[in-house]
């Protein structure tokens, strides 16, 4: 029998105890569900209190076209504010954390280069760690996670499509993306600051709940589409090339 592969999300064990009593800021959008319900409702259910959510490109419902600009707005079934991290504006405001104690960050990733998704969660832990706020980042399953391809970028054309040295196809899961940016020292150096502070002072400022179950050789049909351009596992398997 094929072993079913659970998302970080869905080990709610794991980390709601650690944002009990906390004011929380969620990046997330249509792909963060435990089963049948969204990652936010799962949080407003355990009493969490959710002052916030961040949308990506697309949007936090997912139902943008790529590159069409998302303002900023209240989401209807919640009452909670969305801010668009897309376009003009690609990270929080000092403004926007003022009132948050963790961030948490919980969207599908396709394992691509210049799939937005690792440059905006760049973006959010910069923003963070400057702030000396703690991220909690809950792991999903890489669909291209079983290789690795394609050249890598040349820093001197770095941008929100491609913002660091890795190849085209990178074989990792976005939990562990998050912890190489930070091993690797690629964010930026007032987060590196702040990250390093944070530590010194007993706080873990990187907290990756990983998935259970998971085997990157095996096939994992992603039960969302991730984009509106990606539908299914057959275009997430082509994207890598036909992106460009």
């Amino acid at each position: 029998f094929p072993v079913t592969i659970i998302p970080g999300a869905a080990n709610t064990n794991a980390y709601i105890h650690l944002l009990k009593g906390k004011q929380v800021a969620v990046f997330a959008n249509q792909t963060s569900m435990v089963g049948e319900k969204h990652l936010v409702d799962i949080l407003l259910e355990n009493k969490i209190n959710v002052k916030k959510i961040f949308g990506p490109e697309h949007g936090f419902r997912g139902v943008a076209d790529a590159g069409e600009k998302v303002g900023n707005y209240m989401d209807a079934k919640t009452g909670i504010p969305v801010i668009s991290l897309y376009g003009a504006k690609q990270k929080p405001s000092t403004e926007d954390l003022s009132d948050v104690d963790v961030l948490v960050f919980d969207i599908q990733d396709v394992g691509v280069r210049f799939y937005t998704f690792i440059s905006s969660l760049q973006h959010f832990m910069e923003a963070g760690f400057s702030h000396k706020k703690a991220l909690i980042v809950l792991d999903r399953p890489n669909p291209n996670g079983h290789y690795i391809d394609g050249p890598v970028l040349d820093t001197a054309f770095k941008s929100f499509v491609g913002m660091q040295p890795v190849p085209v196809v990178y074989g990792m899961t976005i939990g562990e993306y998050a912890k190489m940016l930070v091993g690797e020292q690629w964010i930026d150096k007032q987060a590196m600051n702040g990250y390093l502070n944070m530590k010194v002072t007993g706080i873990d400022p990187l907290i990756v709940i990983p998935c259970l179950q998971y085997d990157r050789n095996k096939e994992y049909p992603l039960p969302i589409k991730p984009s509106p351009n990606l539908p299914d596992l057959t275009a997430v398997y082509w994207y890598p090339s036909i992106c460009f």
